[in-house]
């Protein structure tokens, strides 16, 4: 089984934006989806101080961030002394290569996945293919993803692009599935052809929720029992996780759960918390012999040198600003390119790949501020939207920037025009000349003007200044 990559050209952002409005029933899914999304999350903070509990869960994370070297080596040491082997990679690329010698020195040939968005941003089934090991999706919606040859388009519900209809037919055709509209008939047979492959997979690799510094935890939040038994059938367990993700105590996990379960799928709590604090030990029957958890920066802590930015590093991947931006909601994830789409994706991606690939990623948002209102750790996602928009037309690519690709976006038209908005201005003389050569030749005025006329009406100057209008005025007695 194959998947495409991860990473499409997301230069072309537009092209794939117009295919999504175009599609009709992507927006129908999408809807559909969305809206149920977000009143469940609305009932499930019934008779709770959401305000509080924001502050608390945002707390939480920005005292974590605050100390993230110390608490990333007290982790480290924590994990050591369970058993845990840890490993530091600073990018996508070393992550892969760590985890391919993990398996390689294993001799591993199969390898089961639960969910993991790190190991979707490395593009890790592509590198485990090449090295001849095959890599299985066992979360529900990821397995349906792969099974299409696609990639994920939410990062909590990565197949919601498809219906039912679309899944049915999908699974006849790939897995020999009976049709049917039937959704736990649907789940029961993935869930059939799923269970052989636990029980043979020589290494199972799983992302990470949260890791605690305070005591070596890893905690890992699910729906399926996939994750648990990924975790432990298979005799090696390989946990891959971003830089950003530690937290400090064992506590601070109990708010950040009650935000992310129910921000993320309206639920109280997952059926599945798992805290994993090693391998097997001696007297125990089951879990795994080794245990190795993969740290991985990709341009993390570079977004961790700027005080604003740093923000963004606060996420706890719930998707609730996905669920709530008029853009996302309309175009679906595939449009964005990215790993991480929607109003999280467009603080993200331009760290992890640089403005100069991305640049379209933070102006495609209406600022409307829905994604920073229901954030649940309160990330400012709209002002650092504007902070990146700015960064993409820095004038002087020579200033220091902890974004890469800043400037990228700036044009020699768009300078000059500015450069000549501002000459003309600054003389009364100027402005007086050009208001009246613009109402003498309002008649040349283009009907098309770039991006601005794709979809308003192209601006056209009045008949007469504002200057003539009021002499006009004065001269007729002030009527």
């Amino acid at each position: 089984m194959t998947q495409t990559s991860t990473l499409s050209d997301v230069r072309e952002f537009h092209p794939r934006v117009r295919t999504a409005l175009d599609n009709p029933q992507i927006r129908s899914n999408f809807r559909n989806a969305m809206d149920g999304l977000m009143g469940k999350r609305q009932k499930a903070f019934d008779g709770w101080d959401l305000d509080k509990l924001r502050d608390l869960g945002a707390a939480v994370r920005l005292r974590a961030l605050a100390r993230l070297p110390e608490l990333l080596e007290r982790l480290e040491a924590n994990c050591i002394r369970q058993g845990i082997q840890v490993h530091w990679a600073e990018t996508g690329e070393q992550a892969c290569e760590i985890i391919g010698d993990i398996c390689k020195a294993r001799q591993a040939r199969t390898v089961i996945k639960g969910k993991s968005m790190v190991s979707e941003e490395m593009e890790l089934n592509h590198y485990l293919e090449e090295q001849g090991i095959e890599a299985l999706e066992s979360d529900l919606g990821e397995y349906i993803v792969q099974l299409a040859e696609e990639t994920p388009s939410h990062i909590i519900m990565p197949a919601i692009h498809k219906n039912t209809t679309e899944i049915s037919d999908l699974m006849h055709e790939r897995t020999g599935t009976e049709r049917s509209h039937d959704v736990d008939y649907l789940t029961a047979s993935a869930r059939q052809q799923l269970r052989e492959k636990f029980m043979t997979a020589d290494v199972g690799i799983s992302g990470v929720n949260f890791a605690v510094a305070q005591t070596g935890t890893l905690c890992l939040v699910e729906n399926e029992g996939n994750g648990r038994l990924t975790t432990t059938v298979p005799p090696c367990h390989i946990a891959v996780t971003g830089i950003e993700k530690v937290v400090e105590h064992l506590e601070d996990i109990s708010p950040l759960l009650a935000l992310l379960t129910r921000s993320a799928t309206g639920q109280h709590i997952t059926t599945y918390v798992n805290m994993i604090s090693g391998p097997r030990r001696d007297a125990e029957l089951d879990g795994p012999e080794a245990v190795h958890l993969v740290l991985v920066d990709s341009g993390r802590s570079s977004v961790y040198q700027d005080p604003e930015l740093m923000d963004t590093l606060r996420c706890i991947r719930c998707g609730a600003c996905m669920n709530h931006c008029p853009v996302y909601t309309r175009v679906g994830g595939h449009a964005y390119g990215t790993t991480y789409p929607g109003p999280i994706g467009k603080i993200l991606m331009p760290h992890l790949l640089g403005l100069d690939s991305t640049r379209d990623l933070p102006s495609a948002s209406t600022l409307c501020g829905a994604c920073g209102e229901v954030c649940p750790v309160r990330i400012p996602i709209p002002t650092l939207l504007q902070r990146l928009r700015k960064e993409s037309v820095d004038g002087d690519r020579l200033r220091p920037s902890v974004v890469r690709g800043h400037g990228s976006k700036r044009h020699w038209k768009e300078v000059l025009a500015w450069n000549a908005f501002r000459w003309i201005f600054a003389s009364p003389g100027r402005y007086r000349l050009l208001g009246m050569l613009m109402t003498r030749f309002r008649a040349f005025t283009p009907s098309r003007v770039g991006a601005w006329s794709r979809y308003r009406s192209a601006p056209k100057p009045a008949a007469r200044t504002l200057h003539q209008l009021v002499n006009e005025r004065a001269k007729g007695g002030g009527r």
